[in-house]
């Protein structure tokens, strides 16, 4: 099979060589639709590439870390990035890239061209990638574009990709990738036509916006809407959008400008561009026998089409399609710079304020229907604030993940990770909790008595500049064991982790080799004049995601908290009433004894047998992971569950857990290395364990099962391996 197709060549019987893509567009081209010139790089070009290189056996390991249906979607991401980085680091060897370089001269010489993924399978009846794989325009040169090839191919590997192939079932391990590289036509007008609406099937929906189709794409531009009825060709409706923006191209590829004023009242479309755009959907419907995603643009009055795919089964039949879920974990940088405005400047004071306006002080005098009316309350508070968190705050940590890609595209560094060091931050709540920690602790390791009262949980007023600061720290972070000082558990958490972090084992976040000033320096020193700002504003951006994807939590566990308060005194009031108490008890049947006074709650039905850490006759020697944060550390385990196991933690200890809650990293500056069940290189765990310089492996399956605690445990977090002696 030859490396590289002209469209005018290609035949039906190719199709399993150029991937779906490619194959509609020559059989569109075939029936007298105008198509922009292109050629196909074949799958056999890819295979030849990563054959040739290794890649092949460097992927496969990287996906075979843990199987990879139990992968979440911080692992595949991490996956994900370290995959990319292979392909920017890894030159196309020659012959190959010399037969590329000649036919592209050949056939584009310094034209601009657009670079398309065509993936065997992809934009089948079955299943759409749409948005999956990356599209690159406004490339230009041989070798611009077959660097552009490699990031096409890497994008098989993108996690949203990565996912959806999880989602189908698909094997992983044989996916392939041919691309396309076409003629760029820098249409005025862009946009898409549905032949058939996904929510009314009487209906054809044609999508338009000024400009390229990138913003359209990406969904950084809201399109003009027409509804047309699919029998007549009637024009139902029009809905305007809020027209601001347009993408066109520019030095670096496309850039996204202000609209021209004078078209901001415009729509894209004429009613006859509209019924050309219709009639578009309507052959290439009678080409393919189904309704078809067709993209398309107009150069002047000339109408081009760039893409068609057809419109998937279960969209068809009123079904869903998980497709869009997976792309709503990307966030394009202007949808970004919104949400980070809409968290700063709106919710996260609305989160302490809700805090702030929930007073533990009258739990206590409260009567037992006021006390179920005020957890009632906290309750439904607290539901709304998750919600809140899922919607924004998760969304907006794609702010680092943005922000990595651009860095390694610019740097091409060795550690796809050497981005992290430019957004660690002092001002991270975590870190301002802990090192109000370390102040206190160096108070108690200069005076023997206040060790000895802390220890014997004495009343503090005998010293008081430690009191005021020990009563600062509780108003401002909690008790350390609910974030809140009504806790059943008192001040004696917080007493324990200080006393421990006196003992002087305690670390301290780590130094960086060069400033913060530098590594700025260094990153913007690789782009031009031109996109400096634009560097420099995402690098603002990624610090303010960073720090709050630990804040976020902080600020979420302070409401937490003070619900936990409230549950806790209508439980100790229980505990007056009812003896035993019947374990297990949920927060509901607690509310029932507050509300009627004559309710015996019945105790809860036997939960199925869990995993413990008792009765194992094998016992685990070596685990892998994700490698989350680099160094090699040894020490005895302490496995943390759910919260059990915060008290007594050591220092020099390997914390092993299934999640690091932001709530429980002031623990860190006493471990000696981090294991974590759920995976990620981002998640807070590995953030915290990056600030501390500390070796960090996530992604661990049964962690917390196979490792138990006192195990002499080391952690390897350059190679991602656990070992248990």
């Amino acid at each position: 099979m030859n490396l590289i197709l002209d469209l005018n060549l290609i035949r039906e019987a190719d199709g399993s060589h150029i991937g779906g893509k490619a194959l509609a567009l020559a059989v569109l081209a075939g029936k007298g639709m105008r198509i922009p010139r292109a050629m196909c790089v074949t799958r056999e070009a890819y295979d030849a590439y990563v054959g040739s290189t290794g890649l092949r056996e460097r992927i496969s390991l990287e996906l075979s870390r843990k199987d990879f249906q139990d992968m979440r979607w911080e692992e595949l991401w991490d996956a994900s990035l370290r995959i990319r980085n292979m392909f920017l680091n890894t030159p196309m060897q020659e012959p190959l890239a010399s037969v590329l370089r000649d036919a592209l001269n050949e056939s584009f010489g310094d034209a601009p061209v657009a670079v398309r993924s065509s993936a065997p399978g992809e934009d089948s009846a079955q299943a759409s990638f749409a948005g999956l794989h990356e599209s690159y325009l406004n490339v230009r040169g041989a070798y611009a574009v077959i660097d552009h090839i490699r990031l096409v191919w890497a994008s098989l590997w993108s996690d949203a990709a990565l996912l959806y192939r999880k989602e189908l079932g698909l094997d992983v391990h044989h996916s392939t990738m041919a691309v396309i590289v076409q003629e760029l036509v820098a249409g005025q007008k862009s946009g898409v036509v549905f032949g058939i609406n996904p929510a009314d099937s009487s209906q054809t929906v044609v999508e338009a916006i000024h400009g390229l189709n990138q913003g359209l794409v990406d969904g950084t531009i809201e399109p003009d809407r027409w509804l047309i009825d699919r029998s007549n060709g009637r024009i139902i409706s029009h809905s305007p959008a809020g027209r601001t923006k347009i993408v066109v191209p520019s030095p670096s590829g496309v850039s996204l400008e202000p609209l021209p004023p004078e078209l901001t009242q415009t729509p894209p479309l004429s009613i006859e561009e509209v019924e050309l755009v219709n009639g578009l959907a309507i052959k290439a419907e009678e080409v393919f026998g189904n309704p078809q995603d067709v993209e398309w643009t107009f150069d002047g009055n000339v109408l081009y089409t760039l893409q068609s795919r057809p419109i998937t089964a279960s969209l068809q039949e009123g079904g869903k399609d998980d497709r869009s879920w997976y792309r709503s974990l990307s966030r394009s940088y202007e949808n970004l710079k919104s949400l980070r405005a809409k968290i700063e400047g709106e919710l996260i004071p609305g989160m302490i304020q809700d805090a702030d306006g929930l007073d533990d002080t009258v739990l206590a005098s409260s009567s037992d229907s006021d006390l179920a009316l005020e957890i009632r309350r906290r309750l439904r508070i607290n539901r709304q604030w998750d919600e809140t968190y899922r919607k924004y705050f998760i969304p907006f940590a794609h702010g680092m993940r943005l922000f990595g890609r651009v860095y390694n595209d610019a740097v091409r560094p060795h550690d796809p990770y050497e981005f992290m060091d430019l957004l660690g931050s002092p001002d991270m709540l975590s870190i301002q909790r802990n090192r109000m920690l370390e102040h206190l602790a160096r108070l108690v390791m200069h005076d023997p008595g206040l060790a000895r009262a802390l220890r014997e949980a004495e009343d503090l007023r005998a010293f008081p500049a430690f009191a005021r600061l020990f009563r600062e720290f509780v108003e401002a972070f909690g008790d350390l064991s609910c974030y809140s000082a009504q806790c059943h558990e008192g001040d004696a958490p917080l007493r324990e982790i200080v006393l421990e972090m006196s003992s002087g084992r305690a670390g301290a976040p780590r130094a960086h080799l060069r400033s913060i000033e530098q590594d700025e320096e260094y990153f913007l020193s690789f782009f031009p004049e031109g996109r400096k700002a634009f560097a420099a504003d995402l690098l603002d951006l990624a610090k303010a995601s960073y720090r709050l994807r630990d804040d976020d939590n902080i600020y979420l566990g302070r409401i937490k908290g003070r619900l936990t308060a409230a549950v806790e005194e209508a439980r100790r009031r229980l505990r007056d009433r009812i003896s035993p108490v019947p374990e297990g008890l949920g927060d509901e049947a607690v509310l029932q004894v507050l509300e009627d006074p004559e309710y015996i709650p019945a105790p809860p039905a036997p939960r199925e047998a869990e995993s413990s850490q008792e009765g194992f006759s094998l016992k685990a020697r070596q685990l892998v992971g994700q490698p989350a944060g680099s160094g090699i550390a040894t020490g005895p385990a302490r496995v943390i569950l759910e919260g059990i196991g915060l008290s007594g933690f050591k220092a020099g200890e390997i914390l092993v857990c299934d999640a690091l809650d932001p709530n429980m990293t002031f623990m860190v500056p006493l471990a000696a290395g981090i294991v974590e069940r759920r995976g990620g290189m981002l998640i807070h765990g590995a953030i915290i364990a990056r600030e501390y310089g500390l070796p960090c492996v996530t992604g661990v399956p049964g962690a917390t099962t196979l490792i138990r605690t006192g195990d002499q445990v080391t952690v390897d977090g350059y190679l991602g391996i656990v070992v248990i002696s």
